[in-house]
């Protein structure tokens, strides 16, 4: 189960699962995709945010990848709930311990 931080809006998951996906994702593709259903403004503040906590990372022009720690976030082995930076979440091993 995944554990999302009170930081996080609805729409990060599928913002997420959109970029793992199709390997990239931008304000743009992501509204055009019709698989994230809010504006093209707000689509670019989530990405941001996302990249400032470390589950994505930022090409440049709008271009954004996922990281190692959004891949775990949506396999739910990151703890995002602490509402911390990227170095102080919470990895989870299989029987849902912190490391």
């Amino acid at each position: 189960m995944r554990k999302s931080g009170s930081w996080m809006t609805i729409w990060d998951d599928r913002i997420l699962e959109y970029i793992r996906e199709e390997e990239s994702g931008s304000p743009k593709k992501l509204k055009e995709s019709g698989y994230v259903r809010v504006s093209k403004s707000h689509i670019s503040r989530r990405l941001r945010t996302l990249a400032e906590y470390g589950l994505l990372n930022h090409l440049g022009n709008g271009v954004y990848v996922i990281t190692d720690c959004g891949e775990a976030y949506l396999n739910g082995e990151l703890d995002t709930s602490e509402d911390a930076s990227e170095s102080s979440f919470n990895v989870l091993d299989e029987n849902n311990n912190g490391e």
